[in-house]
């Protein structure tokens, strides 16, 4: 009988701890990581740090890196180099170009993508119009700048629009001859392709806008144009930044329009920063100096990048 009650009074064993996870588990993620983290060492990492090292010397694309030199390739970059960096006028020279890309053909594309995606979508033939713009995103860059070549000729039985000014009297207008006129004739070009994507992304945008908004401010008497400027518009800036920031990462990296088109010319009044890493590495077997260019071509990238990344991270914190 005690022997009874005292098994009955033996207090309860005590849960047993739970097993902490072996050391393996913690790995795992990165094991997943592994294939991606290895190729983007590979194809983007080592790349930024040869092409940084590779800008410290004086070396052919053969032998990069056959004298080391410093910073005298930046150097020469920014004070013995007129077809990069041009203190006197007229301004025509890569950074110059560049700058002048970013602005005008970045609002340009944003203009025209969001003119055709909201004008579209008020149309019956809302996709036939849209299909139409997009065509030219379709055709490839080659084929787009020898097309616009054509289009910009001098012989007005071959270039559309000195024909068209030769009805009213005007031209021959050499657009891709005159350093004053070939950077915005190029610039046309680009809008002429990316509108395509601008337009694209834009449309979605507009046609995911709430309509009680775009109601609400019909009946407080706003018209359509007030709709679009204080209504429509703000709710669209995401995919704007999202576009523009993309556009300007274009701009900055374009070759093959100002290749196939001029060259570069006449003179250097066309090149632009992109063009000139391809020009110096390629053309001229400067690999050192096109690595320099490069280099600064990245840090002008950079910030641009980071910052669509906050904007990005902002939106889907909202």
């Amino acid at each position: 009988m005690t022997a009874t009650v005292s098994e009955e009074a033996a207090p309860a064993p005590a849960p047993a701890e739970p097993k902490k996870p072996k050391s393996r588990v913690r790995w795992r993620p990165w094991l997943w990581l592994a294939p991606a983290l290895f190729l983007l060492s590979v194809f983007l990492v080592w790349p930024v740090i040869r092409t940084i090292w590779i800008s410290f010397h004086d070396g052919s694309t053969i032998n990069p890196t056959r004298e080391f030199i410093g910073v005298d390739n930046y150097v020469r970059m920014f004070t013995d180099d007129a077809a990069f960096i041009h203190y006197d006028l007229p301004p025509w020279s890569a950074l110059f170009n560049s700058a002048l890309w970013v602005v005008l053909f970045t609002l340009g594309v944003i203009a025209f993508g969001l003119l055709v995606g909201v004008l579209a979508d008020k149309v019956k033939y809302e996709k036939t119009a849209k299909a139409i713009v997009f065509l030219p995103l379709v055709v490839s860059f080659t084929a787009a700048s020898v097309v616009f070549r054509l289009v910009y000729s001098t012989d007005p039985n071959i270039g559309l629009i000195n024909a068209m000014l030769g009805l009213i009297g005007l031209g021959p207008v050499a657009f891709l001859g005159e350093a004053n006129i070939v950077n915005f004739a190029i610039i046309g070009a680009g809008i002429w392709v990316w509108t395509a994507l601008a337009m694209t992304i834009l449309a979605a945008s507009y046609k995911a806008l709430p309509e009680e908004t775009h109601e609400a401010a019909s009946v407080d008497g706003a018209n359509e144009w007030q709709v679009f400027w204080r209504v429509s518009l703000p709710q669209m800036k995401g995919p704007i930044i999202v576009v523009a920031v993309t556009m300007i990462i274009n701009a900055l990296k374009a070759v093959d329009l100002v290749l196939i088109m001029t060259t570069g010319g006449p003179g250097f009044s066309s090149r632009i920063v992109g063009f000139t890493v391809y020009w110096e590495i390629f053309n001229n077997n400067f690999a050192g100096y096109g690595s320099a260019v490069a280099v600064v071509l990245l840090i002008m990238m950079a910030p641009l990048m980071w910052w669509q990344m906050r904007q990005i991270r902002a939106a889907e914190a909202r």
